[in-house]
């Protein structure tokens, strides 16, 4: 490619000058330093296959679910923790990053939230109601937001609250959390 173009450019030149020697000379140089073979490829390096034999496990190509917490409490005394008899409500199968907020009602000074979980059903919630894995219960409802106080097991037998903020879902941002 590179000798066609310094062909046509000495092509082209040559019509307006009546001396190419400069041209010829040039030509002669970039000929006599262009490399006369290409390098080889590169080596490839081998693939070593992994056979994955573990077929009872989680595949490592889906992504991890959030696990359910096990029904049987190991009651400690002193501790604070879920009463495992409350019958569960129907956001209590959802966790909270698959709910989202997406308005309010009102009447008579109580406010509900309209809550959507990920099965696209719509749910009407108060302070009080329980929603998300961890025993969350809801302690206020405002127009922005739900306010929810969850009980997370510490690992050692006892439960610590934790508050966690579901947000209203702005029409152009789906589905932000605090």
């Amino acid at each position: 490619m590179k000798k066609i173009a310094v062909i046509l450019i000495s092509l082209s030149l040559a019509g307006c000058f009546d001396d190419t020697s400069d041209l010829q000379a040039h030509i002669a140089q970039v000929q006599a330093n262009t490399p006369k073979q290409i390098e080889p490829i590169p080596k490839i390096p081998e693939f070593n296959h992994f056979d994955y034999s573990v077929t009872s496990l989680r595949s490592p190509f889906d992504a991890p679910r959030p696990e359910a917490i096990q029904e049987k409490v190991q009651q400690m005394s002193g501790c604070l923790s879920p009463d495992p008899r409350r019958r569960k409500q129907p956001l209590e199968k959802f966790s909270l990053s698959d709910l989202s907020m997406k308005g309010t009602l009102g009447e008579l000074g109580i406010t509900w939230a309209l809550v959507e979980a990920s099965d696209t059903t719509l749910h009407r919630v108060a302070v009080g109601n329980y929603l998300g894995l961890y025993n969350g219960r809801i302690t206020e409802v405002n127009q922005n937001n739900v306010k929810v106080i969850e009980l997370i097991p510490d690992g050692a037998g006892c439960w610590v609250e934790r508050e966690t903020v579901v947000a209203l879902v702005d029409s152009n941002t789906e589905g932000q959390r605090k």
